[in-house]
């Protein structure tokens, strides 16, 4: 079954997909005239606006609720894998990724704003399976991406976080995996039973405290290290582009990797931000597009870039041999969890860096997992549409629960495959579509920027752009 899972995840996550993410981010930058730049300001403004309604929630949850989703494992271990097969270099194309994946979030993000709905509950419900079918008008490519996302967001991918929080408890205070899967399966089953509002409360508390001490704590180690600082960005950038005889070799494997673990994590164009996106309750798409956009910055070129630079500046990583000449020290073992970075921090400050790595792991997370469980039961809803199944939401619970006790007691490899595998086919159904798609999320942020210049509040009109099929919008407006 390894076997398996890893040549499957060779295939998926073949050269074609990495050169897709990095063109589709470049494309829509051009296309946007890199709003991700000029627009900074109106990012930051943005996600402070706006409150939360019966239907949706506010621009600042659903920014969470997409934080929470974003930053994991992929920041802590993810990192440190990258680093270990990609070598330092693979830091720099994880922030390439970030700054052009900032304008892929905001295509994907104004499309499923533009085209989301009320489900039978009254919330706001929407995604690429809504935007596929509405914008596009295949509904059969919609279902494949709903299946997908669900399976994915459902079984393969909770199991990675779910196998991160069970190392980094182990390694911190020896708690036995199983024991922490059946805390992670109570408290879990506690947060889902509870619909969309308890997940976006629990994400707006815990995820910009979390964020923010880790990327305290990370300053202070850099800062204990400073000298090394200089070194530490020259090998960034030297390894990049294969400018160190060691790491010259490695170019592809610093692209590939900085690729595979930057979309990991920052998931722009993989198609899961679109769903907190779309349950914001705000009077243009494009103000989400423009948070959702933001969110990228904050855990790639933030809380990645913390733990690259924690790895680096304490020379756990080495790079160097005895012989002077640069070289990479393969650490699979310990890089696949979070391990590695325990290290690092344990080095600076013994007795506390173990431990503190472990409890922001097990934050990050397990509020990761919560917001996999929401965009997957938003696909479930998707696919419910029509005729009615609650049983579905029953069964996929119960799944998620067994597929995170299994990730705990399971290896680090497989699990970190199978996630690839999830993370991989959402991405090459999504950013295919968006790719179709992009015109009215062009047309919404042109309309945006006009009505602003004009000193306006901007308010959507999907009938007077010419957009068609946004049902929601043309009823608001009517």
């Amino acid at each position: 079954m390894d076997e398996i899972v890893a040549t499957v995840n060779s295939y998926v996550w073949s050269s074609a997909l990495v050169y897709l993410c990095l063109g589709a981010g470049l494309y829509f930058s051009i296309r946007t005239r890199f709003m991700q730049v000029r627009h900074f300001n109106e990012m930051i403004r943005l996600m402070f606006q706006g409150k939360s309604s019966e239907a949706g929630v506010s621009s600042f949850q659903a920014l969470a609720m997409a934080l929470s989703g974003r930053v994991g494992t992929g920041n802590i271990a993810g990192v440190a894998t990258a680093i270990t097969f990609g070598g330092p270099g693979a830091i720099f194309w994880m922030w390439m990724v970030a700054f052009l994946g900032a304008s892929t979030a905001y295509i994907e993000s104004t499309l499923a704003q533009i085209y989301k709905e009320t489900d039978d509950n009254g919330q706001y419900r929407g995604g690429p399976a809504y935007y596929i079918e509405k914008a596009m008008g295949q509904r059969w490519y919609a279902w494949i991406f709903a299946l997908a996302t669900t399976i994915a967001m459902g079984l393969l991918l909770p199991g990675v976080q779910a196998n991160s929080i069970a190392a980094g408890l182990e390694n911190a205070w020896g708690i036995a995996p199983a024991a922490s899967a059946a805390g992670i399966v109570v408290v879990l089953g506690f947060i889902i039973f509870g619909g969309v509002k308890r997940i976006a409360h629990f994400a707006e508390l815990v995820v910009p405290f979390m964020a923010l001490a880790y990327m305290l704590v990370a300053f202070v180690i850099v800062l204990l290290n400073i000298e090394r600082v200089p070194e530490m960005l020259r090998l960034i950038f030297a390894s990049a582009f294969g400018m160190e005889a060691g790491f010259g070799a490695m170019l592809g494997l610093a692209v590939q990797w900085g690729v595979k673990r930057g979309v990991y994590s920052n998931e722009a164009g993989q198609g899961s931000g679109p769903h907190p996106a779309a349950a914001a309750e705000v009077t243009h798409p494009a103000k989400q597009g423009y948070v959702q956009a933001f969110s990228v910055y904050i855990d790639t070129l933030l809380v990645c870039s913390a733990t690259a630079f924690m790895l680096l500046s304490t020379g756990s990583y080495n790079v160097q041999g005895a012989d002077g000449t640069m070289i990479v020290e393969n650490l699979p073992d310990v890089a696949a969890g979070p391990g590695y970075t325990q290290a690092a921090v344990e080095a600076v400050l013994p007795g506390f860096g173990s431990v503190f790595v472990a409890l922001a792991l097990m934050f990050f997370a397990f509020t990761t997992i919560v917001a996999y469980y929401y965009m997957a039961e938003t696909n479930l809803a998707y696919i419910n549409r029509k005729v009615h199944r609650p049983w579905l939401v029953l069964a996929l619970r119960l799944l998620m629960m067994a597929a995170v006790t299994y990730g705990s007691v399971r290896s680090a490899g497989v699990a970190w495959d199978l996630g690839d595998v999830g993370v991989g086919v959402m991405a090459w159904l999504n950013i295919i579509a968006i790719l179709i798609l992009q015109k009215p999320a062009l047309l919404a942020l042109r309309d945006y920027e006009e009505q602003r210049r004009a000193g306006k509040d901007p308010v959507f009109d999907p009938v007077r752009l010419g957009i068609r099929n946004a049902e929601f919008w043309a009823k608001r407006r009517s």
